[in-house]
């Protein structure tokens, strides 16, 4: 049985910890947060043995094999140094770290300890989108020309809307480019097979001040009786991007937090000389397939229909409805295959500490480019 330690229990903690659970051979057996009482009430609610109140603590817990970070933004980087120095495993939210400096430490780090190191990013693990990738790898959808689509939320919609990751000493110099186009972005990577390399970027605030419940960070709720103070706002809501992938090809793509009835839309379209693939992350099991000389088709994601390849992703027969809590098993499930072989593989499908810095370099070129109004080559 391997045995993992979870630090933070936030709104992503709970979901590293039910994924985890659906895989049989997994156990959490600790759980730390800001303050020993805190720990200890979320770990009795979720129903994990053993709370503490430290990072130290948590790492010294006797037989402890692998350790989720699943903290904030800004504590990435030296919560993730611990786990390595430790010699633990290490699974870490995104972004890896906060600068790209630190993200090539942490990646010489990863690999002077040996371990098996990865980063969630969960939307290449949903079976059509492993399914474009195959179809990709096999040719079938021909040379690659041209990679477009959009990741659009609404959560940060109203002036009142404020959240720890606007300041940028904690969630970072870019906001919903760090938050969501780093999704996208790793994403259409995937699917591809090829590494974005230069990028042209037109980033936006609009809300120049947002109004911070004073009571606290209370994001989704909304009280009437609230007192609020004035925040400034120096990360982005929207960005549009162009860019150029390695092989010459090309695209562009847009983020935004503020797109009024878009909860979690990300969406790619990749077009090729043979054939056009479109996938949206709001209707999930449905991969669309755009034909010159033919009736377009919408795959639906039965293993029986699907690449053999690939058809693992998909875990009960079509019509059987799957999402992001199954993206995130098949992502741990690939993970922990790793850590149970006690090496990383060749070739993994999980994003390592290596997908994490690629995409910190990607949202570094992004911030220049909008504030140098040009170009940007993306660093390798």
């Amino acid at each position: 049985m391997i045995n993992v330690g979870i630090i933070g229990s936030g709104f992503i903690g709970p979901a590293h910890i039910e994924a985890l659970r659906r895989l049989g051979d997994v156990q959490v057996v600790a759980l730390c947060d800001g303050t020993l009482a805190q720990a200890q009430e979320k770990a009795r609610r979720l129903n994990v043995p053993h709370a503490y109140g430290s990072v130290e603590a948590l790492l010294a817990h006797p037989d402890l094999h692998v350790v989720h970070n699943c903290t904030p933004n800004n504590l990435h980087a030296e919560i993730n140094r611990q786990i390595l120095r430790a010699g633990k495993h290490v699974f870490s939210e995104k972004p890896l770290c906060m600068t790209p400096d630190e993200a090539r430490e942490l990646v010489a780090l990863a690999e002077q300890a040996g371990v098996v190191h990865g980063v969630s990013f969960v939307y290449r693990q949903f079976a059509m989108v492993r399914q474009a990738a195959s179809m990709m790898r096999a040719g079938s959808i021909g040379r690659l020309f041209a990679a477009h689509g959009s990741y659009l939320q609404d959560w940060m919609l109203l002036e009142t809307d404020y959240n720890w990751r606007v300041d940028a000493a904690l969630g970072g110099a870019s906001r919903a480019v760090a938050d969501i186009g780093s999704h996208w972005c790793d994403t259409v990577q995937f699917v591809t097979g090829r590494r974005i390399t230069e990028v042209m970027a037109d980033l936006a605030i609009v809300w120049p001040t947002r109004k911070a419940n004073v009571a606290g960070n209370q994001t989704f709720v909304h009280d009437e009786h609230a007192r609020y103070e004035d925040k400034p706002v120096n990360t982005e809501d929207f960005g549009s991007v162009l860019f150029r992938f390695d092989d010459g090809s090309k695209g562009c793509f847009s983020v935004s937090q503020v797109s009024a009835g878009r909860k979690n839309r990300l969406t790619f379209e990749i077009n090729g000389s043979e054939r056009s693939v479109a996938w949206d992350q709001e209707v999930p099991q449905q991969l669309w397939i755009g034909h010159r000389a033919q009736a377009n088709q919408t795959l639906s994601d039965d293993p029986g229909l699907m690449n053999p390849d690939v058809a693992d992703s998909a875990h009960f027969p079509g019509g059987h409805i799957e999402g992001w809590p199954d993206a995130f098993k098949n992502m741990m499930a690939q993970f922990y295959r790793a850590v149970q072989a006690g090496a990383m593989p060749e070739q993994p499908l999980f994003a390592t500490f290596h997908d994490g810095v690629n995409v910190m370099y990607i949202i570094d070129a992004i911030v220049k480019s909008h504030q140098q109004q040009r170009w940007i080559g993306v660093e390798h």
